[in-house]
């Protein structure tokens, strides 16, 4: 037997097209099937790489009993939250009002007309605890539509106004710097001083709240948030919610010692964990932050891209049938692959045991499986051992190799193989960035790539789509897409000095604002301004696992405003602080890349032009050199050539008087002037950094 979702592209809708459930994707055409046969509506949303979805579908949606209940009272509808952001992040914020909680599976009731009355994630197939299950919830939700709808309705009706409330308006106000200080505050009373990270258990990476520390602690002079950031970054590489045979991170860690992860692997946190340890090595030199950038690039290159040049999304968390078996270790197991003094040298540096070192979340119960991880950065365990890291790391890397071909023969866990504008758009970003920083052209190579592929499959000549597989292209594109790309572009910019990118930039914000802006409150809604969505218009500010698009797009309209010196930038960016200044003095620390937007508008940045006869031109490069070299704060570099002297003149209209000569010259602008063109390296140093003019300058 098999449903609607045999004809859909989402690897998660097609994982349930042979469920005895009869699954619609969302449509108007189920709605109208629920109006026409007075049923409500069940919506069950989760995605392709999740865990708990798995159990939920193989307990419940795969048993024919449950089936057939569901196919009798509801109409049902099966939707991948990654390639429909917007329906779930619609159907959470019922769940959060209702529950409390939130999380997936993601589970709701709608009535026909699209108003909300039930929540909850996890369902078990049969009661159990307080949890009711699905054997007694489909006949008691069939029993209340039937003998008291008119109460249900009521209900309905209160959460859907409810949910309006959340969008409400507040009289625009701008936040001022205090909100850093207390953003910073907040979280240095919740991290952990001990193991890193923020709170107790489940642990998440959260890297936009790392690089703000980061960005906070620079510009503040406060080492103890650069501290936090570099603690926690270093306790995550050295745990379990690291791959150390195969490099990239796991979701996020169920102990608070960040040990025993949940496995699955998505792109996002690859592409904001790149540039989080990429933040932390350019303020530390910390070589373990910059080996961590270069091998998770070199996980998502392995594992995550695709042929065609963009990101997959995600690698599953289980295989045959169970979570985390593909990355986990019997000694038994070791001791056929390694001799013994590897196997020993191994065990000891990576907390290997016989009964294994974990124990089952649930029942306590040692496992008899290993998570490789660190107790000690490997400089450290190489004293401990009498030896340089650098014969460490040769005793290490045959070892790993051993393993990794190992674990290359076992059952691998899922590839959900879709490709998403959003999720692109952070990770050419992040490669962008850390390229630059880092000075790896082939990892700017890569993000020049990925975006050569977006704007060939998913750029319309009147849209972007969010989605693409198997050669379709399809769903418009949500905030996030708008947002993200942009600010991946930008980065590219940055990291090719080719205005191309950012000409591309500017025309995607202002397409972004165009369709997106609310021009009466201020912000971003999630979807085209123009549909009424579900349950209704959505705007929301707070960053979870990813930036919120209004964070995201307040960042990147006022990068843009420097590069351009258009106005209109700066003020769509300073806009979103202003309408959302309730939400970020409400929960500063949950809200911290909207924080890098404020922070940055609060800042005195840097705008320099750099012009000469040829972007390769040595006396141009030492140039370019010199500027980025000296100085901390924020800088908006952008060269001009004979070459791309109209491009740039179109991205940023200001650079049209600055001449093109046969010598090197920049023009320096700070704190609103700009100084008199300079042509020495020494010159450019001393305005860009008037303090140490007198001492070293930069290396060429």
């Amino acid at each position: 037997m098999s449903n609607r979702l045999t004809l859909e592209k989402s690897p998660y809708l097609l994982q349930h097209a042979d469920n005895p459930v009869d699954w619609h994707p969302w449509s108007e055409e189920a709605f109208q099937i629920a109006k026409d046969a007075d049923k409500p509506v069940f919506v069950s949303i989760g995605y392709s790489t999740c865990h708990w979805c798995h159990v939920m579908a193989e307990e419940s949606f795969e048993d024919p009993e449950i089936a057939r209940l569901m196919n009798q009272a509801f109409i049902n509808i099966k939707v991948d939250r990654e390639e429909r952001p917007d329906i779930d992040h619609a159907c959470m914020t019922v769940c959060q009002m209702l529950t409390g909680q939130g999380g997936w599976p993601l589970n709701l009731l709608l009535t026909p007309d699209r108003q909300p009355f039930f929540a909850a994630t996890y369902l078990p197939k049969e009661s159990r605890g307080n949890r009711t299950g699905m054997a007694d919830l489909i006949p008691g939700i069939a029993r209340f539509w039937r003998d008291e709808r008119e109460k249900l309705l009521a209900s309905a009706n209160k959460i859907s106004e409810s949910f309006k409330q959340t969008t409400l308006p507040d009289e625009p106000s701008m936040p001022g710097e205090e909100l850093l200080h207390d953003a910073f505050r907040d979280l240095s009373g919740s991290f952990d001083r001990r193991d890193g990270g923020f709170g107790s258990a489940p642990k998440f990476p959260t890297p936009h709240t790392l690089s703000w520390l980061v960005q906070y602690g620079k510009h503040f002079g406060e080492p103890e948030a650069i501290k936090m950031a570099v603690h926690t970054l270093e306790r995550m590489r050295l745990g379990g919610i690291w791959d150390h045979i195969g490099y990239g991170f796991h979701r996020y860690s169920t102990t608070r010692n960040w040990l025993i992860p949940h496995f699955e692997k998505m792109l996002y946190d690859q592409a904001m964990l790149i540039r989080a340890y990429t933040d932390a090595w350019a303020e530390t030199r910390d070589p373990l932050f910059r080996e961590t950038v270069l091998q998770t690039a070199a996980y998502t290159v392995e594992r995550l891209h695709s042929p065609e040049g963009a990101f997959w999304s995600a690698e599953d968390a289980d295989s045959d049938g169970e979570e985390g078996l593909y990355y986990l270790w019997r000694q038994e197991e070791l001791e056929t692959l390694l001799d013994q003094n590897q196997l020993e040298f191994f065990a000891s540096l990576y907390g290997i045991k016989h009964e294994g070192n974990f124990r089952d979340e649930f029942t306590g119960a040692a496992v008899g499986r290993n998570i490789p991880h660190l107790k000690h950065r490997k400089v450290e365990s190489a004293e401990r051992l009498g030896i340089s890291p650098e014969s460490l790391d040769e005793k290490l890397e045959p070892i790993r190799k051993t393993l990794l071909d190992n674990r290359l023969l076992r059952s691998a866990p899922s590839l959900d193989d879709k490709i998403l504008t959003d999720w692109n758009g952070l990770m050419i970003g992040a490669l962008a960035h850390a390229g630059t920083l880092l000075e790896e052209p082939k990892l700017i190579r890569q993000a020049v790539e990925a975006w050569d592929f977006l704007k060939q499959k998913l750029r319309t000549d009147d849209e972007w789509l969010h989605r693409y597989r198997e050669g379709e292209a399809a769903i418009p594109a949500m905030a996030d897409d708008y947002a993200f790309l942009t600010g991946g572009l930008i980065d590219l910019f940055e990291a090719t000095l080719d205005p191309h990118y950012l000409l591309e930039a500017e025309t995607l914000a202002r397409q972004f604002a165009e369709n997106h802006h609310d021009s009466e409150a201020g912000g971003f809604f999630f979807s085209n301004r123009n549909e009424t969505g579900f349950p209704g218009p959505q705007k929301w500010i707070h960053d979870g696992a990813i930036p919120s698009s209004n964070s995201m797009a307040s960042l990147q309209f006022i990068r843009l405003s420097r590069y351009s010196g258009e106005v209109e930038f700066e003020e769509l960016g300073r806009g979103v602080l202003s309408a959302f200044h309730t939400w970020l003095e409400k929960a500063p620390s949950g809200t911290t890349c909207a924080l890098q937007a404020l922070l940055l508008s609060v800042t005195a940045t840097s705008e320099v032009v750099v012009s000469g006869p040829s972007l390769s031109d040595s006396g141009v490069q030492k140039m370019i050199h010199a500027v980025r070299s000296a100085t901390k704060q924020p800088l908006f570099l952008l060269v001009k050539t004979p070459e791309n002297a109209s491009v740039l003149d179109a991205a940023a209209p200001f650079t049209r008087n600055f001449p093109v000569g046969s010598e090197a010259t920049a023009w320096v602008c700070r704190d609103y002037r700009c100084e008199s063109p300079v042509r020495t390296l020494e010159e450019v140093a001393a305005l860009l950094n008037p303090r140490v003019q007198n001492g070293p300058q930069p290396p060429l």
